[in-house]
């Protein structure tokens, strides 16, 4: 999609410019992967731009994007009827019971996306708009300011906020939505087909 390019290049320009500001604050790096472990939720969105990654891994590499396929059917296996969604479609349920089922769901499995050996992600350029802000002090007009817990370790609040970078989408990634099915899901689901 045309306008999900634009929206991913407002995203990572507001990334660079937060990494920028974090500076020695920031831990971020390849074989961290306290932030890949544990389902949650993703937009339709999200799912298109995984689902064309993996295509596209698939044309180089076809070996590697099996071997996701294969983490992500197994992921989903795992969760089998536990999982507060259609298992069809893997679109999650929505109101507070689904989210009290989404909690409980295994916190320790990790992404499938990402490489056990390497801990590199092997979708790293489709990941999901929250793999891409969170970590350093990053937020959407319409989100609060969530960093990972390894970030700023020893920063007080003053210091935090004033690494912190905020970025505006407008309303490019609603009108990118409205066009794709309602409905969230998780990486596992967006990648086992």
């Amino acid at each position: 999609m045309a306008g999900d390019r634009e929206l991913v290049q407002i995203v990572d320009a507001a990334l660079a410019e937060a990494n920028r500001k974090a500076g020695a604050w920031l831990v971020c790096r390849l074989g961290c992967t306290e932030c890949c472990i544990g389902p949650f939720p993703i937009t339709q969105l999200d799912a298109v731009r995984l689902r064309q990654g993996l295509a596209e891994l698939a044309a180089c590499d076809p070996a590697l994007a099996e071997r996701v396929r294969q983490r992500a059917r197994a992921a989903v296996e795992k969760m089998g009827s536990d999982y507060p969604g259609d298992l069809a479609n893997g679109i999650l349920d929505e109101g507070e019971e689904a989210e009290e089922r989404f909690a409980a769901l295994a916190e320790e499995e990790p992404c499938p996306a990402l490489d056990p050996g390497t801990g590199r992600c092997d979708l790293y350029t489709a990941r999901p708009i929250t793999c891409r802000t969170f970590g350093p002090a990053i937020r959407s007009v319409s989100d609060a300011l969530g960093v990972c817990e390894l970030n700023f370790q020893g920063a007080g609040d003053d210091e935090i906020a004033r690494c912190a970078v905020e970025f505006d989408a407008g309303e490019l990634e609603a009108d990118l939505l409205a066009s794709l099915p309602p409905g969230q899901t998780i990486v596992a689901f967006a990648l086992a087909k």
